[in-house]
């Protein structure tokens, strides 16, 4: 029965999150309809959501260990005015704001404390997660929404803790005595930790890595998580905390690649699963039989939350625009109010009924988050577009027309112009024509992917166009709109790599120059001559290494889709190049 169920997973999986992806909906909210459709109130395929959620939410404490390796100590330091102030803020006032509404409600002041404070809790794997997909981590609220998450896992610590002041359980100074004890022991337990991971870890992982065993490497990573998480289950902490600290004491260790490279295939698998288990719990009986307080309760979250979130960060002068998309990120509920709305019903604060409403309401606000983003991205173009402003006018007939004046473009058209070789430039990004027409150059706002401004520019009589394109996308964009207008016109294409090379001679670019790999040349040269090797001697093995590479790389377009003959392609290369100096240095007098 238990492999059935897996397969039922893996095929939910496989068919819904490749049609949100390519509905442009994002993986996650994938996973979560997957989940809704084979859950107890969809088809009914798997019924023990508690179970499936319990071995799924390893795959959070997975995803806080990694983004602890990238967090070095003394950067987590730095941080902790951000944690601490945005964190505080985003939790303070969003707590009393919903515990205000739910005791307007009819809630208890104790019950719609708890309340307010749960769903002021924003869902850690989920904002990272799709966050991490838009390439909007390192974005300012990318990098504000991380430190009040994290300020939230912290937060979550003394509220269970006191959880039992407020239910009044206990007698006189017992049961004020029993928080505070549990307070003591588990900072206690996280001192032990870190000074464990100080001394301990990177010992153990040198001997483990030592037996020169492959599945060891794994086996202790997993181990290393799995210990730190079950540490933090028997004083009653949250799982992640614990492997996110230990993922930060490993950060600045020589071992933290190898570390992410054994973690992240078990990751990715759990976290899928994870958001699979989020979208089965929600109860579509519910939504169904309460259709217009589910709606009020999401609405009500999703905005109260993402009110106070814009109100924080212009308050910390993030800009409007950084602002908005940190309140749409966070707006949502979080997987650990689940667990508070099963202590505070335990507790008797809260009915089962208001609990089960609540349930639903944070899945659906979680489901809510990419649909909001989606629409951002939609209101930020339509703005883009409203305000962007005419392409320029081309007024003139020049042999090369150069597409793209970033660093690489106004290189080359600086030799032109020593050359007295005319050139007409165009430029996409407006910040850099009007930067650079302060300093006297004559460049053309347009996109060279537009046949319409080509032809302005009178590609269909010019000899030569250089494609100077930053972006690999616009850079195929241009190549492609040449190659199919103005098949006479020679391209010499600026590569950043070497898949996008391959993809540039596919499309018939003339000239492929990799824009690193000639600076990279001189860099060896110099080095080679620092070390003590001779001018000569030194020109002569980049020269090699050059007339080897080119020859290797004009035989790998062959096989380019054949990952495994690449790999063994390179390997070959690696092996030629050194039987060819062998030889030189043995015909080289001594």
């Amino acid at each position: 029965m238990q492999l059935a169920q897996s397969a039922i997973f893996l095929a939910a999986a496989v068919v819904v999150v490749p049609l949100f992806k390519r509905l442009g909906l994002g993986s996650v909210l994938g996973y979560l309809a997957a989940g809704a459709a084979i859950g107890p109130s969809g088809l009914g395929l798997v019924e023990h959501v508690e179970d499936t959620l319990h071995v799924a939410e390893f795959g959070v404490v997975l995803l806080l260990f990694v983004i602890g390796l990238e967090l070095q100590p003394k950067r987590l330091w730095e941080m902790r005015a951000g944690v601490f102030g945005l964190g505080s803020a985003q939790v303070a006032v969003t707590s009393l704001l919903l515990a205000a509404g739910a005791w307007l409600l009819g809630l208890p002041p104790a019950g719609a404390l708890v309340i307010g404070f749960a769903l002021s809790l924003s869902s850690t794997a989920f904002v990272l997660q799709v966050l991490g997909e838009r390439l909007e981590l390192t974005s300012p609220h990318g990098r504000a929404s991380f430190k009040i998450l994290l300020f939230q896992d912290l937060a979550a610590i003394p509220v269970l803790a006191a959880i039992p002041l407020l239910t009044g359980s206990g007698e006189g100074s017992e049961a004020t005595q029993g928080p505070w004890m549990s307070l003591a022991i588990a900072a206690a337990v996280i001192a032990g930790l870190v000074l464990a991971g100080r001394v301990l870890l990177r010992p153990l992982f040198r001997w483990v890595l030592s037996t020169r065993v492959n599945e060891l490497s794994s086996a202790w990573a997993l181990l290393v998580v799995i210990g730190t998480a079950l540490l933090m289950d028997l004083i009653h902490l949250e799982a992640a905390l614990g492997a996110f600290l230990a993922g930060v004491l490993l950060a600045d260790s020589e071992y933290r690649h190898e570390l992410e490279a054994d973690i992240e295939p078990f990751k990715g698998l759990l976290l899928g699963l994870f958001f699979v288990a989020v979208g089965m719990s929600a109860d579509l009986g519910v939504i169904a039989a309460k259709p217009l307080p589910v709606l009020t309760i999401v609405l009500g979250l999703v905005t109260v939350k993402a009110l106070a979130l814009l109100a924080i960060g212009r308050l910390a002068k993030m800009p409007l625009g950084s602002a908005a998309s940190l309140a749409i990120a966070l707006s949502q509920g979080g997987e650990f109010a689940f667990v508070l709305f099963g202590v505070v019903k335990t507790a008797g604060l809260v009915t089962g009924e208001v609990i089960d409403l609540l349930v639903v309401a944070v899945t659906l606000s979680m489901m809510a988050t990419p649909l909001l983003l989606i629409a951002r991205d939609r209101i930020t173009a339509r703005r883009a577009a409203q305000n962007r402003r005419e392409f320029d006018a081309i007024d003139e007939e020049n042999p090369v027309i150069i597409a793209g004046f970033g660093r690489f473009g106004q290189i080359v058209g600086r030799v032109l112009r020593m050359t007295r070789i005319p050139f007409t430039a165009l430029e996409v990004d407006t910040t850099q024509v009007d930067f650079l027409r302060r300093f006297g150059n004559e460049i053309y706002y347009g996109d060279a992917a537009r046949v319409d401004l080509l032809r302005a520019a009178k590609a269909d009589k010019a000899r030569l166009i250089v494609v100077a394109i930053d972006d690999v996308e616009a850079s195929m964009r241009t190549v492609e709109t040449v190659r199919r207008n103005f098949p006479a016109l020679r391209i010499v294409a600026r590569a950043r790599n070497r898949p996008h090379a391959f993809r540039l001679m596919a499309h018939g670019a003339h000239v492929i120059v990799r824009e690193t790999f000639l600076s990279s040349l001189e860099a060896a040269r110099r080095s080679l001559e620092e070390l003590g090797v001779t001018p000569s001697d030194a020109r002569e093995y980049v020269k090699t290494f050059r007339e080897h590479d080119e020859r290797v790389l004009n035989e790998q377009y062959a096989i380019r889709h054949d990952e495994a003959a690449l790999i063994a392609s390179a390997k070959k290369f690696s092996a030629d190049l050194e039987r060819l100096f062998d030889a030189d240095a043995r015909q080289r007098p001594r």
